[in-house]
């Protein structure tokens, strides 16, 4: 889960965004900014080496990114944090997600290791709204096992080394595109006419301690502009290479009476648990082309074209227990009287006989595709700002072929089961049974499965956006609008190969299995959990079990149930008032505006009666005004006060708007999504005060509160349904409420009083506390005070030294438990225990030109774990070792 010492030599959590300016490089430090919100920030080396003001001024190129970043919070117009990059090529992570994680108030997912989405504010990924240079863009999806939400943009698509500042906006204006309950992200690159004439050149190896492989990564960036700075084009290609192993211990929830008959009601028992070993070899080929055209200081037009390849070569090798499956013929699993174990309401111990095992192999090579382009048009005559974006982005998740698509071989045995949890759910369970798993006498062939899918998604955008500056209370009315296109377009299918009832695997022998290849599974974890066992090898049963016949088969009622259009049409428009008075001695500016936007949208999909499919179109529209306010009060030389309200919304997820119903054929219920969803709705508020000590240091506090009024929840709801009239859905709704509060500060400093070399040293910290009052359900189970994926508590630490040729980074990363699955009226919900990682970084400068570099990805080699309603009931173990980062660095 945590690649994030990516993140080391990340130029600070506290800071940057300019104050919605689209024109010049250094428009940030006026608090009269234009509306558009497209500047970017100083660059470090515009940074001078006095101050008129008697502050010290450090000189180091970490330090000086710190105080740039600094001075831009400082004088921005409402509540950003961000982090940059100290020169082209050079940002501090491989990984945009790993890289936002040091923000106060923002925590990341980390599969198998690698930072993938990102929350913020305790809100989960699908309420963050990401934008590529202020545009949105078209988004990836996970389709490994069929995840297609449509909201959680896949960070790992960005090369880190195109990325010259990431802006996360808390507080927006009513200019910002809508779509964010816990923040505005928008992701920057590179543009020649800011960088110049500059080359750079990044090779580097990454090693992972569990597979033991080194794999190559190159970068190389080109920037040139004409002598008279009128023309620049910038040109950036990337390869990327990793592979990575995780080993987990995995449990699907523990589940109420599944043994009633043998122990009587009110008794929790786990479900299907798999030790597995899940590998992935990672390659990402990317190019990015940006260019700029200024013929005068008042028009400029800029061009961005960015695409990317990954590929992400995904084999899994399980062995699954299942203590509670009935649904095999001749087969139930019966519970032994006397060998139970009780703590509470849950059996932590327990012999269960006719158990299904199964040695399972799951092999898929999921591709995702990104391009998008941009053009930018800026018009800047006196007192006027006039900026014209129009954007088109395509982003395809998708296997190449059917040999790629989720193709799952497996192989059973039913036996006697003996497990003991009573360790608590930081040891692997107890598991054993008579039976040898190694024995391929003892496995029948399992029903052989291949479930490609396929997920597009289209997003074109156009935007008009015009200011004029004004003397008086009012320095700035602005007004703009924008027409937003979006469609995705999922499908998915599912071809089953059903062997002869009983068929042996040695029919398959020499070749077609295998005892699994790694002998140091789970290592560092306690506990008797299996440690090997026997698996499928893919291509022969590929070979053996997948006929033409089959590949050619026409489409089933569940395939087309699988399948859904989404069409989503927004139209928009605002104005905003940029305000400035005195109040006294300080110095009172902020911005107040409103937002008005409507949205078509159409969900299109199959309904499903039986072998009755039945096309179906659920168009809805809604439309909503969203204002906002923004204060800042310069109460002294150092120390700002903030103030800020606003309206904001997020759409559901694309999944849970789909019209994926399955109707019953006899009863009138039905099961999937639901298309007449509304968005999230919420008022929040926000207060901050910031003291900022010196040119590269500060302390920082804020407090927030979002109060959700259409917080989406698990019910059943009377639908209509074509052909079949009212039947009762089981699905999601709109009607729950939350409430998130909190408080966040942040602490940076250059330690410039002390003695040379020491003052090279310095500090960044951060801390956030976020608490909910919630009322939904899950099923028929009431969910009180939690969300998915909040932690209470969250922190980082940063301890550096940049000086000379010198600069090194160590930091901790930490955040609390959190929920991660409600449950439903007879499943526990499910936990993330607290984790923190501990990440290192040194590099030295042997040239002005050449940087050699070291890094250590979880240095600890920390586990991950999860749990269910009790620590006792065990739920997941996850460790992905050690990764190491070595490289060169060249620029000229």
């Amino acid at each position: 889960m945590l690649k994030h010492s990516r993140l080391l030599r990340a130029t600070l959590p506290l800071t940057l965004a300019a104050l919605g300016a689209t024109q010049s490089a250094n428009a940030q430090t006026s608090a009269s900014a234009s509306s558009t919100g497209q500047t970017r920030a100083t660059d470090t080396a515009g940074i001078p080496d006095a101050d008129a003001t008697g502050d010290i001024v450090v000189t180091g190129s970490y330090a000086r990114s710190l105080a740039a970043a600094t001075e831009t919070k400082r004088q921005a117009g409402y509540g950003v944090d961000a982090i940059n990059a100290t020169d082209i090529g050079k940002f501090p992570a491989q990984n945009v997600a790993e890289a936002l994680q040091l923000i106060p108030g923002v925590t990341i997912t980390r599969p198998r290791g690698e930072g993938l989405y990102v929350s913020v504010r305790g809100l989960g990924p699908q309420f963050q709204s990401t934008l590529l240079n202020g545009r949105p863009v078209a988004i990836n999806d996970l389709i490994e096992n069929g995840g297609a939400n449509g909201r959680q943009f896949r960070f790992e698509m960005l090369p880190a080394e195109f990325v010259s500042q990431i802006d996360v906006v808390k507080t927006p204006t009513s200019d910002m595109t809508e779509g964010a309950l816990g923040g505005n992200i928008d992701v920057k690159t590179f543009r020649p006419l800011d960088v110049g004439n500059k080359t750079t050149l990044n090779l580097r190896g990454t090693y992972t301690t569990l597979t033991d492989k080194v794999k190559p990564n190159a970068t190389a960036l080109i920037s040139a502009k004409t002598d008279d700075g009128t023309f620049g084009i910038l040109a950036g290609a990337q390869y990327w290479g990793k592979e990575v192993r995780n080993d987990r211990s995995y449990n699907t929830g523990w589940y109420l009476d599944k043994f009633a008959s043998a122990l009587g009601k009110g008794f929790y028992t786990p479900g299907r648990t798999r030790p597995t070993v899940e590998t992935e070899d990672r390659k990402r080929l990317s190019g990015m082309i940006s260019a700029q055209w200024k013929p005068s200081p008042e028009l400029e037009t800029t061009l961005d074209v960015l695409a990317t390849r990954l590929d992400i070569a995904y084999d899994e090798y399980g062995l699954d227990i299942y203590p509670d499956d009935a649904s095999v013929a001749g087969h139930k699993p019966v519970l032994v009287p006397g060998s139970v174990k009780l703590d509470g309401n849950s059996v932590v111990a327990a012999t269960i006989n006719d158990v299904r095992f199964m040695g399972t192999r799951e092999y898929s090579l999921n591709r995702h595709d990104l391009i998008t382009v941009g053009l930018k048009q800026a018009w800047t005559p006196d007192g006027w700002h006039v900026v014209a974006n129009a954007n088109w982005s395509f982003a395809h998740s998708y296997h190449p072929s059917y040999a790629e698509g989720t193709v799952r071989s497996r192989i059973q045995f039913f036996a006697p089961l003996t497990y003991d949890s009573s360790g608590g759910y930081k040891v692997a369970p107890t598991i054993s049974t008579p039976v040898n798993v190694l024995d391929p006498a003892n496995y029948t062939l399992y029903p052989f499965n291949i479930a490609p899918k396929n997920s597009k998604d289209w997003d074109t955008y156009a935007r008009l956006d015009v200011d004029h500056e004004m003397d008086g209370l009012i320095t700035k009315l602005a007004a703009g609008g924008e027409y937003h296109w979006r469609k995705r377009d999922y499908s998915r299918r599912d071809f089953t190969v059903n062997p002869a009832a009983n068929t042996s695997l040695t029919s398959f022998a020499p070749n077609g299995f295998e005892q699994l290849p790694f002998d140091d599974f789970l290592s560092g974890v306690g506990g008797n959990i299996p440690r090997t066992w026997l698996v499928p090898i893919t291509s022969v049963f590929y070979d053996k079990l997948f006929t033409d016949a089959i590949a050619n088969s026409p489409l089933s009622a569940g395939d087309l149930r699988a399948s859904y259009v989404v069409t989503e049409k927004t139209a928009g428009g605002y104005v905003r008032a940029d305000y400035a008075f005195p109040v006294g001695s300080v110095a009172v500016t902020g911005n107040v505006g409103v937002r008005y936007v409507h949205t078509d949208q159409v969900a299109s999909g199959n309904l499903t009666a039986g072998n009755v499919v039945t096309p179906a179109r659920f168009p809805q529209t809604f439309s909503n005004w969203l204002p906002s306010f923004n204060l800042r009060a310069e109460l002294t030389r150092d120390l700002v006060g903030r103030l800020a309200a606003s309206r904001v919304l997020t759409r559901p997820n694309v999944t849970q708007s789909a019209p994926q119903i399955t109707v019953s054929t006899d009863q009138a219920t039905a099961s999937g999504g639901n298309p007449a969803l509304q968005p999230f709705l919420a008022t929040q508020f926000d207060g901050s005060l910031e003291w900022y000590f010196n040119r590269s240091g500060s302390l920082t506090g804020a407090l927030f509160y979002k109060a959700m009024d259409d917080y989406i929840t698990a019910q059943n709801i009377n639908v209509e349904i074509p052909g079949r009239g009212t039947v009762l859905l089981s699905t999601q709704v709109n009607g729950g409420s939350a409430k998130v509060y909190g408080a966040e500060a942040a602490y940076n400093q250059v330690f410039t009083f002390l003695p040379a070399p020491f003052d090279g040293l310095g500090v960044q910290a951060s801390y956030t506390h976020t608490s909910v009052q919630a009322n939904y359900t899950a099923g028929a189970r009431p969910i009180k005070d939690q969300l998915i994926g909040l932690s209470k508590n969250s922190f980082n630490v940063v301890g550096f030294y940049d000086k000379g040729p010198l600069a090194a980074r160590i930091s901790y990363t930490w955040r609390d438990k959190y929920l991660s699955g409600v449950g439903s009226t007879t499943q526990v919900p499910t936990f993330v225990a607290a984790f923190g990682t501990l990440d290192g970084n040194i590099s030295v400068r042997a040239t002005n030109a050449l940087t050699f570099s070291v890094e250590a990805i979880n240095i600890a080699n920390a586990n991950s774990y999860s749990y269910n309603d009790k620590e006792i009931q065990f739920g997941e173990i996850n460790n992905y070792g050690r990764t190491i980062l070595f490289g060169v660095r060249a620029q000229f």
